[in-house]
């Protein structure tokens, strides 16, 4: 295999960008991450990775050195945020890992971060790059160049753009594509999970469903932290997602909630806010030597808690089909979209839908919640199959 001496350049150094880079290195191609920051990752977000997401870091040397600071949930336990009912339990733990071959894991964004970020620096093949804002990209028949805000320019084979939701890659690919706001807000927060009432103590994933809004939470940092996410319907539309939250407001977003749901906001203080935005499927998610992956191709609502999932989804098959033909990234580009395109478009239906459904009120909650309550835990894990046994 021909392997050209220009390395391939990824904008933006989150988990999309790093695992692309290491699946490159893997597959013996030369790559510089080009990230704004410092490759410091400082937001208090947790993060939930299926066995379709676990499965790649695994092959990839990854999922070793991530599973220390990481916690396997026993089940995803869905409750009516109402009355507090438990409606029906969905089985993970060993169950999912036995029947996908790899375990369900909730996490501290930043210790997944910090993994891929110590796997690319013990490649010699990666070269990370801290401080460049990539302002545009030049492309010419043979190569292609990132340019900065300060003018700098660096060279590559090729350009992967997984500077996440507000990339400014894609404007090489899809002039004109704009974000546009869904009127929904999520906000975070990370509580100790030590002193933690029931059922916030459990070993599961918590997710509570309501009129306007619903409420997640599940272990973080090896168990020892709660993560919790709360979302509701309205709220501005600033761009962003680290933006302070004011608790009171939140909390007028869940009046007449039970209880028990109630307690965990009230509990929790420097909340963490971030408008939910959409955007229409791109005509392309690549052009000649430039190519999108992950939330900078087809961004996708956190219903399904598979935006990171995709991403890292997304940066294994573009590694394989760009090192099948490398001195032309855009066939190899062409090819990756044609693989991804049908999965990235099925997981962003889904996950706009059980929004939907989470958020339903009156009679139609009514249902939603008689229809949960009659499944069995037996089945409970069949409408995942798609989901979490591909990839």
């Amino acid at each position: 295999m021909a392997i050209t001496t220009r390395p391939v350049l990824i904008v933006g150094g989150g988990i999309g960008g790093l695992t692309a880079s290491i699946a490159l290195a893997e597959r013996g191609l030369d790559t510089t991450v080009l990230e704004r920051s410092t490759f410091a990752e400082e937001s208090g977000a947790g993060i939930q990775l299926g066995p379709n997401a676990t499965r790649l870091l695994r092959a990839l040397g990854v999922l070793e050195a991530v599973a220390p600071s990481a916690f396997r949930p026993e089940a995803i336990w869905v409750f009516d945020g109402l009355t507090g009912r438990r409606l029906t339990s969905v089985p993970l733990g060993s169950q999912a890992e036995a029947r996908y071959g790899a375990p369900y894991l909730t996490l501290h964004r930043a210790d997944l971060h910090a993994a891929l970020l110590s796997a690319c620096k013990a490649r010699g093949a990666i070269a990370l790059t801290p401080g460049f804002a990539v302002a545009g990209v030049e492309a010419r028949d043979e190569a292609v160049a990132a340019v900065g805000i300060d003018g700098a320019r660096t060279e590559g084979s090729a350009v992967l753009g997984a500077d996440g939701l507000w990339s400014d890659v894609r404007n090489a690919v899809a002039p004109g594509a704009s974000l546009r706001p869904t009127s929904a807000t999520a906000s975070r927060a990370l509580l100790p999970l030590g002193g933690m009432p029931s059922p916030f103590d459990a070993p599961v994933v918590g997710l509570w469903l309501g009129p306007r809004a619903h409420l997640v939470h599940y272990p973080v940092r090896s168990g020892e932290a709660l993560n919790v996410v709360a979302v509701t319907d309205g709220g501005d539309d600033a761009e962003g997602w680290n933006r302070s939250a004011d608790r009171e407001a939140l909390l007028c977003g869940f009046t007449g909630w039970c209880k028990e749901s109630k307690s965990l906001l009230e509990r929790a203080e420097g909340w963490r806010a971030w408008s939910l935005y959409r955007l229409a499927p791109l005509p392309r998610w690549s052009r000649g030597r430039v190519a999108l992956l992950g939330d900078a191709a087809h961004p996708v609502l956190p219903f399904l808690a598979q935006g990171a999932a995709l991403a890292i989804e997304d940066a294994v098959a573009l590694a394989a089909t760009l090192a099948e033909t490398p001195a032309d990234p855009a066939a190899a580009f062409r090819r990756y979209e044609d693989a991804r395109r049908p999965r990235a478009s099925r997981v962003q239906r889904q996950s706009k839908r059980f929004g939907r459904l989470y958020h339903l009120r009156g009679p139609a909650r009514l249902a939603r919640n008689f229809a949960l309550a009659r499944r069995t835990e037996r089945t409970a894990l069949d409408r995942f199959d798609w989901l979490y046994g591909e990839a």
